[in-house]
């Protein structure tokens, strides 16, 4: 069988040019150009098959479970991986729709979180920024630090919201409590924090108590389905959530939000989507590798659908904006920073998970770099009783001062 392998990568690659050698079980390294920029090596038979018939999630499980390994970063990896590979298309989704339905129900929904979040804080820390801020930056410039671009972030929403002092802010999807921070401290509102990750709500108490903000912030752990609708909010955040609500449930997600939601008050989502129209994943095998190792229940669709979902539960959207060039710079800042602190992430989390998050974000940043995934910030409103939605005539609001 290894033979066998072997002579299928040897015809597969042959005159490809590509800048990668192989390195097989046994030690026999196959030069496929004159000058290798980087190793793939080949440890088991696992390995040789997922070089031999290659995809770029079959790829990523065999270095996951170590069956093959790469030198260099992760960023030159993709690329090389991609040519390995060929064309990328995007896939349709294999997951029923009632399956789809019920990964996102309150219990499969509060297992889901803890896969993902529930880590280690200590390993966030390691490559976050330095409020722990886990979506998109906001890049001015191209070399802006991560910590500058995520404090740009968290202020371009609050400027966009338009918060004001005594308002309140409900934040769906908290995280590490970087947006409920920000918005108290610098805007002056109330804000709630909600979250399904106890690692994240304990971090987030902890910090108010130190900042001593307890009369201006507050966390629960509390999925947004229960949400009580006896309390109002002036303003709505959804900063990298919505991935996880499922699109069979997008009329309970918004529709929770316009009842939360205060006549004449905005909301602003803020979440990844699919480029490509019709279609229910990134194909190659790359969205069941991030439905099996990553995001269990997570679901993307196409910005257009989010939008009909929001009009369809009443709320209008007043601006759009897109930041997938933005995604792409935050994930190779984290991927770096991992790699950089890659014995103290091996330590906290072990082998295989540290491999999982390298070659996850990695490849996030490869197809945001390469337009197959967008970010789009969503802002909309609650009309008012006869439809009026009283908000600035232009843009200027978000960028002036």
């Amino acid at each position: 069988m290894a033979d066998t392998l072997r002579k299928v990568i040897a015809n597969r690659y042959a005159d490809r040019d590509l800048p990668v050698a192989l390195v097989l079980p046994g030690g026999d390294r196959v030069a496929l150009s004159p000058t290798p920029e980087l190793e793939i090596t080949a440890r088991t038979l696992s390995g040789l098959r997922a070089l031999a018939s290659p995809a770029m999630g079959h790829l990523a499980r065999a270095y996951v479970h170590n069956d093959i390994d790469f030198s260099g970063t992760a960023r030159r990896a993709l690329a090389v991986a991609e040519a390995l590979v060929g064309n990328i298309a995007h896939g349709q989704s294999h997951v029923g729709a009632r399956w789809r339905a019920w990964k996102h129900q309150r219990r499969p929904n509060r297992r889901n979180i803890a896969h993902h979040y529930d880590v280690s804080n200590a390993f966030y820390r390691m490559w976050l920024d330095e409020r722990m801020v886990y979506s998109c930056a906001y890049f001015h410039r191209a070399d802006d630090s991560l910590d500058t671009a995520q404090a740009q972030k968290l202020d371009h929403i609050c400027r966009k919201l338009r918060l004001a002092a005594g308002e309140t802010l409900l934040d769906i999807g908290c995280g590490w409590g970087g947006l409920v921070f920000w918005a108290a401290e610098n805007y002056g509102v109330k804000a709630t924090g909600i979250t399904l990750s106890e690692r994240q709500r304990d971090h987030v108490e902890a910090e108010i108590a130190r900042r001593k903000l307890g009369d201006r912030v507050s966390v629960r752990l509390l999925d947004y389905l229960d949400l009580p609708e006896d309390v109002q909010y002036d303003k709505i955040a959804s900063v990298g959530m919505f991935e996880h609500v499922g699109v069979a449930r997008f009329p309970k997600y918004f529709g929770k939000i316009f009842r939360v939601l205060k006549p004449g008050g905005f909301v602003l989502n803020h979440g990844i989507t699919h480029n490509a129209l019709g279609r229910g994943g990134l194909g190659s095998g790359i969205s069941e590798f991030v439905e099996d190792y990553v995001f269990p229940g997570g679901e993307l669709t196409h910005v257009s659908n989010v939008m009909q979902a929001m009009a369809a539960a009443g709320l209008e959207v007043v601006d759009a904006e897109a930041l997938r060039e933005h995604y792409g710079k935050t994930l190779w800042h984290w991927t770096e920073r991992l790699e950089a602190n890659a014995d103290a992430a091996r330590h906290e989390v072990g082998e295989e998970r540290f491999r999982v998050w390298r070659i996850y974000m990695a490849g996030s940043a490869h197809a945001f770099d390469r337009g197959w995934l967008s970010l789009w910030q969503l802002l909309a409103g609650k009309p008012l009783d006869g439809g009026a939605l009283p908000h600035p005539l232009t843009r200027e609001y978000i960028y002036a001062g």
